[in-house]
């Protein structure tokens, strides 16, 4: 099984038990060791932003999950400010956490604030987003990104027709234009669903299934700073500008994530495409069910997204956190995939599911997740 690295990604997955290193901040000889009430134990908890409905809520599941367990909770935002963050998770160490829960701005930056938490036998869990370059990282919990990526793909193909939602091969042959878009480069997650979705994508395009008219696709061309909606939306003008002047259309754009995927169709809305895919709007697809983006699909003006259930990633945070402070080492299903570029660091990945239109109502609405109105009005 090779380890991925942000350099080299190869699809992965081999699920087993495992424990943590004990060389970490989380060593089962830190000073909680299993014996103080949750009520005498703090959990800081630092998420990158509230520009996005998607951290809110992983904020507040984190926040009520810890709670109705008795510790007392410390949860900060930062604003997308990497200065913010890292003194945020500075006076959460001063003020003397006893476990530390980062979904991190920026993967590459939190070398210190670690070092010092592991100087003080804090234990730190990694959310959603991998930390990097730090020994001093002792678990992960997220969901299967480079999944998460093949199934952004896979959407794509299904928009287009080139395959049927259950896999097999449809009846479209192309060639169609499409366009690419990733995430912010600092999130090591961007890596994963980048390349999930190319090695996907990839055979389609060498075959003239499908060509990336504007030439772009290395992760660097492609990449979106911070995840921000404005940036993806100028980029998109841009590719119209720059590519598609010759009369040519675009009929498909990967997108991996929902703020992303309302820029993109804004600037093919204002370039005279749509207003809905019936009407001519490419295949735009997305991730994380965010509540404006679920309605444009129910629109039929969005194509797909990715579902994953924060609320599971924010119940195995917590269960993983009460672990580590009962003493214990908490259960990793995977022991490979998530090299940081220092260590592996043992992970529980989950599972996500691609929403389309016709499966809004069970995998969104049966569920709990959003409501029949929210969907109808895109508010939460």
């Amino acid at each position: 099984m090779r380890r991925i690295t942000i350099a080299a990604m190869g699809a992965v997955v081999a699920l087993g038990l495992a424990a943590c290193s004990g060389s970490g901040a989380g060593s089962t000889d830190d000073s909680t060791g299993g014996s103080a009430d949750a009520g005498d134990l703090t959990v800081g908890v630092a998420m990158p932003t509230q520009t996005s409905e998607r951290w809110i809520a992983d904020g507040d599941a984190v926040e009520k999950g810890l709670k109705d367990a008795g510790y007392t909770v410390d949860l900060q935002f930062a604003g997308d400010d990497i200065p913010t963050q890292q003194q945020q998770i500075d006076q959460m160490i001063t003020k003397g956490a006893d476990l530390l829960i980062i979904a991190s701005i920026d993967g590459t930056a939190l070398s210190n604030q670690l070092q010092a938490a592991a100087d003080a036998n804090i234990p730190v869990i990694a959310y959603d987003r991998l930390i990097r370059d730090s020994e001093n990282v002792d678990f992960y919990v997220t969901f299967d990104n480079y999944k998460v990526g093949v199934q952004q793909a896979t959407s794509l193909l299904v928009g287009l027709g080139v395959l049927n939602a259950d896999g097999s091969k449809g009846d479209a042959a192309g060639p169609f234009n499409i366009e690419l878009f990733a995430g912010s480069l600092d999130d090591n997650n961007a890596h994963f669903f980048y390349q999930g979705a190319m090695d996907t994508l990839q055979e389609y395009i060498d075959a003239g299934t499908l060509v990336v008219k504007s030439g772009q696709t290395d992760i660097e061309q492609v990449a979106t700073l911070r995840w921000l909606q404005e940036t993806a939306q100028k980029r998109m003008e841009d590719l119209l500008t720059s590519t598609y002047s010759d009369g040519s259309k675009v009929q498909g754009v990967l997108s991996p994530y929902d703020g992303l995927s309302r820029g993109i169709i804004t600037a093919l809305q204002n370039a005279g495409y749509g207003p809905t895919i019936a009407d001519g709007l490419p295949i735009v697809t997305g991730q994380d069910a965010e509540i404006a983006s679920v309605k444009l699909i129910n629109d039929d003006v969005q194509f797909s997204t990715i579902f994953k259930d924060t609320r599971k990633l924010a119940e195995q945070a917590v269960i993983s956190a009460q672990s580590f402070l009962a003493g214990e080492e908490p259960e990793a299903n995977d022991t490979e995939t998530y090299d940081n570029g220092v260590k592996v660091v043992p992970s529980f990945l989950l599972e996500s599911d691609i929403v389309y239109k016709d499966n809004i109502q069970s995998l969104l609405i049966d569920s709990g997740y959003w409501t029949e109105e929210q969907v109808a009005s895109g508010q939460a």
